[in-house]
Order: C-alpha cells, then sequence, then structure tokens
C-alpha cells in the first residue's frame, strides 16, 4: 500500500487497478526476477502489473552483452503468472512522457541507483522518486544473472564437455582442435585417479578385514610377518651355502608388504642382493626379488 504518511508518495487510484511498472534486462530469467515481481504485483490488492524489458540494442550499449536475445527475454517474461503485460523496447531511463503513455501510477524496483544514459552515475529512477511513484521491492541475495554466468564461466571446461557429449561440435562451441583433445585426455586422467583412490580405499578395507578376520591388529601382522621371513631367509642361506660357496651371502635390501586377499593371507615382496664377502665389506654382484606369501592358522 502506498505510505500516506509520506507527502512525497502518491495516493493509488481508488476506482480501476493500480497500473504498477517493473523493468528490467531479465536475462537468463530466474526466481530472483519472479520475486521480484512478485512483490511489485503485491504492491496493492488490486495491481496490474506492467514489465517493460529494454531491447538487445539499448542493453549491449549500456549494460554488456547478454546470454538470451530480446525475444527470448520478452518470451521468458510473458510465462511469468505475476505479469500482466510485457512492454518491449523499454527505456533505458523512465519519464514523465512515459508513465502518461501507458498510464502507469508506481513503479517498482531494489532501492539501488543504477547510472543512466548520461554515464554520470545519476540514479535512472531519480525522476519517479521525486514524484512519489516509486516502489521499493526487495532483491533475492544468492542469486542473480551474473552470479548464474560466473558458475558456467568458472566450470566452463564441464560445460564443454558436457555439450560435446550431448552432439554438439568442436567449431559450435568455439573450441580448438587441440583443446578438445586436452579436455578429452584430461577427463580420462580425472577418471583414472578416481579409480585409483577407490582401489586404495578398498585396501584399506581389505587391511581391516584382515586384521579382524585373524583377531590381531594389522602391526601384529608385520611382526610375525618378519619373524617368518626371517626364519624361512635362514633356511634359504643355508641352502644357498650347500649350492654355491660359503663366501656368497644373501643380503636384504628392501622388504615391502601388501594384502593379496580379504581373507587371511599377508604377502612380502622382499629385494635380495647377492653379494661376495670379505673380511671388511660386502660386495655386491646381482639381485634378486622374491614374493613370499603365509597363511597363518587361526
Amino acid at each position: 500500500m502506498a505510505d500516506q504518511s509520506d507527502p512525497t508518495t502518491a495516493s493509488p487510484p481508488v476506482d480501476r487497478l493500480v497500473r504498477v511498472y517493473a523493468d528490467g534486462i531479465y536475462d537468463l530469467f530466474h526466481f530472483g526476477h519472479a520475486r521480484s515481481l512478485e512483490q511489485a504485483k503485491k504492491s496493492f490488492p488490486n495491481t496490474y502489473l506492467l514489465v517493460g524489458c529494454c531491447n538487445d540494442e539499448v542493453t549491449h550499449k549500456y549494460k554488456g552483452k547478454t546470454v538470451m536475445t530480446e525475444a527470448e527475454r520478452y518470451e521468458s517474461l510473458r510465462h511469468c503468472k505475476w505479469v500482466d503485460e510485457v512492454i518491449p523496447d523499454a527505456p533505458w531511463v523512465i519519464n514523465q512522457e512515459f508513465l502518461d503513455k501507458h498510464n502507469i501510477d508506481y513503479v517498482a524496483h531494489d532501492a539501488l541507483p543504477y547510472a543512466d544514459v548520461s554515464g554520470a552515475a545519476n540514479d535512472v529512477y531519480e525522476f519517479v522518486k521525486s514524484v512519489g511513484r516509486f516502489k521499493e521491492t526487495k532483491r533475492t541475495e544468492g542469486i542473480s544473472t551474473s552470479d548464474i554466468i560466473m558458475r558456467i564461466v568458472k566450470d566452463y571446461n564441464q560445460y564443454v564437455l558436457r555439450n560435446l557429449d550431448r552432439g554438439y561440435s568442436r567449431k559450435e562451441l568455439g573450441v580448438s582442435y587441440v583443446k578438445e583433445k586436452r579436455l578429452r585426455v584430461n577427463r580420462r586422467l580425472k577418471t583414472l585417479q578416481e579409480k585409483v583412490k577407490e582401489h586404495q580405499e578398498k585396501v584399506g578395507e581389505k587391511i581391516q578385514i584382515v586384521a579382524k578376520t585373524a583377531g590381531m591388529h594389522r602391526n601384529e601382522w608385520v611382526e610375525n610377518a618378519d619373524r617368518w621371513v626371517a626364519g624361512f631367509l635362514e633356511m634359504f642361506e643355508e641352502g644357498c651355502h650347500k649350492m654355491t660357496c660359503p663366501e656368497l651371502v644373501f643380503v636384504i635390501s628392501d622388504v615391502s608388504d601388501l594384502i593379496l586377499d580379504g581373507k587371511t593371507t599377508f604377502s612380502l615382496f622382499i629385494s635380495l642382493t647377492l653379494a661376495s664377502k670379505s673380511s671388511s665389506s660386502f660386495h655386491s654382484h646381482s639381485s634378486v626379488a622374491f614374493a613370499f606369501t603365509f597363511h597363518p592358522v587361526t
């Protein structure tokens, strides 16, 4: 309702619908736009809402390039339930002549000042505010056309791949041959990384299963495995001495462990170096790797 306590606010007509005008660009029409139009429609109990939309020429000159054409923006507004009438080719600055032409009682918009065509940072709604014809609406936080465009730009590569997968050509998307191939390779690498991560998580789960099944912690597995391997190497070394000569010995150069299945099998990969023994040092000759698998009895 009009603020009767404010002498600068005009009183609404009582013998007809109150004609409220809202204007904007309405590019990528979203629920923030719809909510502002809902507020304008509900300014009075009996409101006829007219919505003006600037054409492409004016918009590109004073605000910038739009995603949607003027025809698409007009049509989007026509499908909003709060809108009674769409006025195409709306002016950037509202004057008395425009108000009289469309018999407008009030202009609804948020209170933020918008620069006029002079570029002097004046408010395009300064005139309607001065004659008491301005009705303030509230912006919806968290949503705007600029925010939507920013999201697309931020995830540009994903949306390019999305449209390539849906049948658009790289030429239609303005993407070079090299760019397309790089995007596809990077996606395959990312997919591979995700699979590796998933496999690592499964291996971790299997380790827990093995420890639980055997009734001991993973550290206990390692301790027992070291004892088993040490015993095996002693017997292995004795056998080597019998087959070769006493001056040759095997030295453990690396040991790593891995669970091969989800039950109770514990495997060790051991690298052994064949060396000749002198009075003060070992001289390496060759290396060999062994894999030992232990099946503890529970």
